[in-house]
């Protein structure tokens, strides 16, 4: 027997039994019942933005100042670590590229493997 026809079967000797309680006892079951439905909470159908906007009005409110101040101070470090490391990638490209347009090496240089170490040990520096 399955758990769907277990409760089915339930419900139907509760049912039963419901009719031999006596009316004092119904009374205050359904006064109870009444009671309970009246705290129960009534879901309130919202748009989705509304919901976005709850949420987010939720989060905002538990923010200060502080915590805003040090998100922002953490993006301005890693914008700035970025943009640096950047530059100094694009600068060592460039000193390299430099080297090599003003240089007169012929085109077998240039398949040598000392030269990509060449390469190598001066991009490191």
């Amino acid at each position: 027997m399955n758990e769907l026809h277990f409760a089915y079967k339930i419900r139907q000797h509760l049912n039963r039994g419901v009719h031999e309680l006596p009316p004092a006892t119904l009374d205050r079951l359904h006064s109870a019942r009444e009671r309970a439905l009246a705290k129960q909470r009534v879901p309130v159908r919202q748009s989705i933005l509304a919901a976005a906007g709850s949420f987010v009005q939720h989060h905002v409110d538990g923010l200060n100042l502080r915590q805003v101040g040090i998100a922002l101070l953490v993006a301005v470090g890693m914008i700035t670590y970025t943009y640096w490391s950047a530059d100094q990638s694009i600068a060592e490209i460039e000193a390299i590229d430099s080297a090599l347009l003003a240089d007169d090496l012929p085109i077998d240089a240039f398949t040598d493997s000392g030269f990509l170490a060449w390469l190598k040990s001066s991009a490191e520096r």
